[in-house]
């Protein structure tokens, strides 16, 4: 399902508009100078697409912190907490699905390069249960993966080099889209840039730097003085989720505000020239007074950061609390989710997407058809999902048959169980053995080499047993169960 975000206008006054689900495979960066909007930029694009996708926010100057007076975010203050800390809140926040701003504010480089690449790592390492797609928005790029090394220790410029490049390059199979804004291009990294494939440029004054974005854009490089005139909050957009060919784009207005401000100009005092003296050079005479050493009460410790993770949920209207639901409407909700699922998977693509990818299109689906009711966790949904390809009819899932087999399929690891719930539902209903085709398809894939694989796996781990009738054909046993399949080809399309 395509969910498009408006992110602001373009020359002709129409929507621009950017399609989330194409932007979580193909990640974007943008460029611009100082003062020409990239966080304002960012702001929009997170506050637009915080009612659909988790986020996390590498935030080095706290400008992002207040997203969670209105949309719910965490902030962890990276200050407060060690590497290993932020590693392990990193995978809790993927595993409970909360929205996070990591501040970096009060580290010095070096820190900062530490403790962003603790946390993206938490992200890349958590568990292939919690692969739900989620924005990693990373804002100053450029601090974090240097295209040159610095004044900061080779050892952090190798961790934050590195967390960049695997969240921009690898990220996407689990289920991170990598959102990184720079001032310069030549600052950040070639092999972090060049994994982007959306682009968002803005206003910047250098002939270099001009030239490089003309020829991300595809432009000629004439073309290129265009980016020195371009107002404060426009940009040129270009990609997959975007446009298909270079289109000037003003960013919309934004709910929340930065903590930081824009300098203007104030009034100097009227102090007169004997007065300014006085004021400045008797305190430079002066000699430094005695002080005694304040003392100063004992700092108080951190924070848990892992029981704000439990306790953090996201952003949710307040409603009133409903009684329990009855058995009728337990049965209703039960016959919904399942239509949905059958609508999903009546896709003709739906069996060799990611399942994190399908559960993203599940959850959308419950919100239009307003399903009541907590949605079921990825586990729960990756059951489900291996039942409804196996095929099973509503009234034989009910039956105590197919409650064990369920029982031994639970035994197998859960890339296998909807092979197992196939096999298992043929078997019970005597019809013919599952081709290659078929199998494969129940697995992801559309390899019949993988699908045979597979049955080799399943029947060394003692959960079926393979042998051929005197035709050739295949029959599948269900080892414990009794239960056996029809014969049937395996090479029928």
């Amino acid at each position: 399902m395509t969910v498009g975000i408006e992110m602001g206008t373009t020359s002709s006054g129409q929507p621009a508009t950017l399609d989330l689900e194409e932007l979580l495979a193909t990640r974007l960066l943008v460029q611009g100078n100082s003062g020409s909007g990239k966080s304002h930029l960012l702001r929009r694009l997170l506050e637009q697409s915080a009612p659909w996708v988790q986020q996390a926010v590498i935030d080095p100057e706290g400008d992002f912190v207040t997203l969670a007076d209105r949309f719910g975010h965490l902030v962890i203050d990276a200050a407060e907490h060690t590497e290993a800390a932020l590693q392990r809140a990193a995978d809790k926040a993927r595993a409970h699905r909360v929205s996070v701003v990591l501040n970096l504010e009060g580290l010095d480089a070096d820190g900062q390069m530490r403790h962003a690449a603790a946390f993206l790592g938490g992200l890349f390492d958590a568990d292939r249960d919690f692969w739900a797609p989620m924005l990693v928005v990373v804002d100053e790029a450029q601090l974090f993966a240097p295209a040159a090394a610095g004044e900061v220790s080779d050892e952090a410029r190798r961790a934050s080099l590195g967390a960049m490049a695997n969240l921009m390059s690898r990220g996407r199979k689990r289920g991170l889209a990598g959102i990184i804004a720079t001032q310069r291009l030549a600052k950040l990294a070639k092999n972090v840039a060049a994994e982007a494939s959306n682009f968002l440029m803005g206003r910047t004054f250098l002939d270099i730097d001009m030239a490089r974005a003309a020829d991300l854009l595809g432009m000629e490089r004439r073309q290129a003085e265009m980016f020195r005139d371009l107002p404060r909050g426009s940009f040129v957009a270009l990609g997959p989720a975007l446009s298909r060919r270079p289109l000037p784009i003003r960013i919309g207005a934004v709910e929340t505000e930065s903590r930081g401000t824009n300098p203007s100009l104030v009034p100097l005092p009227q102090t007169a020239p004997e007065e300014a003296r006085e004021l400045v050079m008797s305190a430079a005479s002066a000699p430094d007074p005695i002080r005694p050493l304040p003392r100063r009460a004992p700092a108080a410790p951190p924070p848990d950061i892992l029981a704000q993770l439990a306790q953090a949920r996201p952003a949710a209207p307040q409603v009133r609390a409903e009684p329990a639901a009855t058995a009728e409407e337990l049965a209703a909700r039960k016959a919904q989710l399942e239509k949905i699922l059958r609508q999903i998977l009546a896709e003709p693509e739906a069996a060799f997407r990611n399942v994190s990818v399908l559960y993203q299109d599940f959850l959308v689906r419950l919100r239009i058809h307003a399903v009541p009711g907590k949605p079921p966790e990825i586990p729960a949904f990756r059951r489900m999902l291996a039942v409804a390809r196996a095929g099973i009819s509503a009234e034989a899932a009910e039956g105590e048959e197919w409650q064990q087999i369920q029982a031994r399929a639970a035994a197998l690891p859960e890339d296998v169980q909807g092979v197992f719930l196939l096999l298992g539902r043929a078997a019970l209903e005597r019809s013919p053995c599952p081709s290659d085709g078929v199998i494969a398809q129940a697995y992801g894939t559309r390899s019949v080499g993988r699908a045979r694989r597979l049955l080799s796996y399943m029947e060394e781990q003692g959960a079926i047993v393979c042998r051929p009738d005197a035709a050739g054909r295949r029959i599948v046993a269900l080892v414990e169960l009794g239960w056996e399949t029809a014969p049937g080809d395996p090479n029928a399309t």
